[in-house]
């Protein structure tokens, strides 16, 4: 059922000349079908798998270029930890006061972070994983919705274009090599306990491949529009038994969230503008906190710098993940 709901999304974003099809269109094939009553699902370790495509995507524009390039990235990184800092103060009060959910829900809720690792955190401490998930799914599927409609309409970006080569170009021991590198780098990463283990393991060690030249191209177009697929499916999939109370009370609370999130990501890209000759594409893709995987998604397909891009979303999880349970706990003692 997942899979068809997905499917028919796609087909309708193709259908109807729609940005990115096959990351939007299973996401909202998804969503209707929840909304519907359907009974859907994740795809499980298969969707892990897939998502491991995009890591070594990634890993792949990891050049040393790239890495000449890295201290120019510093006045824009360093923006980050302030940039989480005002996400936080404008999202906690208003899921803690506003929206009445207890600390550990509202503090998680608000935090910028992956999906997952605020997911276990918030039920560490206490939160309700339930409505946590549809928060940030929320955020995810507003925010990646609309950039490519902004980058569509206001810049004119062409989002049609294939995100690489066709397989055939690419070379079969390429594709393997790929592939090997997404599932031991996703295993060895998830071995040592690595957040975000299915993308930066892979990521990590295709980086190290790229920049020795064993691989020397990015994973071709059929391997990148599979993890688009399946990644719009793991954000549409968690609206799967969503109730009444739920839409109104959770997904609500997510979208005035997500209005908060676009209207600070907007100062925060007239302010990088200031300090920074990064490009117009590039910032505003480095500061909407979507999805670390949607956003590099639309960053490789857009034609954007993908290093760039990434290096400000790993930095904002890496501050989140590293900050937030001391930070929760502060904030909860001064409750008491």
């Amino acid at each position: 059922m997942t899979l068809v709901a997905a499917a028919l999304g796609a087909a309708a974003f193709i259908a109807l000349s729609l940005p990115l099809p096959l990351l939007l269109g299973p996401m909202v094939g998804c969503l209707v079908f929840a909304l519907a009553g359907a009974p859907l699902q994740g795809m499980g370790t298969f969707g892990v798998v897939m998502r491991t495509f995009l890591g070594v995507a990634i890993g792949t524009t990891v050049t040393p270029n790239l890495i000449q390039e890295l201290p120019g990235y510093g006045p824009t990184l360093l923006l980050i930890p302030l940039f989480v800092a005002v996400i936080g103060a404008v999202g906690y009060p208003f899921f803690r006061y506003v929206m009445g959910f207890n600390h550990a829900t509202s503090f998680y809720s608000a935090m910028p972070g992956g999906l997952q690792d605020m997911l276990i955190f918030g039920e560490e401490a206490g939160g309700d994983v339930r409505a946590m998930s549809l928060i940030h799914a929320t955020r995810v599927l507003v925010i990646v919705t609309a950039a490519p409609i902004l980058m569509t309409l206001a810049y004119g970006i062409d989002l049609s274009a294939a995100p690489g080569r066709p397989a055939t170009d690419v070379g079969v021991v390429q594709i393997l090599i790929m592939i090997a590198a997404g599932l031991l780098g996703w295993k060895g990463a998830e071995r040592i306990g690595m957040f975000g283990a299915s993308i930066l393991g892979p990521l990590i060690l295709t980086a190290v491949l790229s920049l020795s030249g064993i691989i020397q191209s990015r994973p071709p177009a059929e391997m990148i529009w599979a993890a688009q697929f399946f990644i719009g499916i793991a954000v549409g999939s968690k609206y799967a038994g969503i109730t009444g109370r739920e839409l109104r009370i959770d997904v609500g609370a997510g979208l005035v969230y997500s209005l908060f999130l676009a209207i600070i990501a907007l100062v925060f890209v007239e302010a990088v503008f200031l300090v920074s000759p990064a490009g117009t594409l590039e910032v505003i893709l480095a500061f909407l906190p979507g999805g670390q995987a949607e956003m590099a998604v639309i960053a490789i397909v857009a034609g954007a710098d993908v290093g760039f891009v990434v290096a400000h979303h790993l930095l904002r999880i890496f501050v989140v993940i590293l900050a937030a349970p001391f930070v929760s706990r502060w904030l909860d003692k001064e409750a008491l």
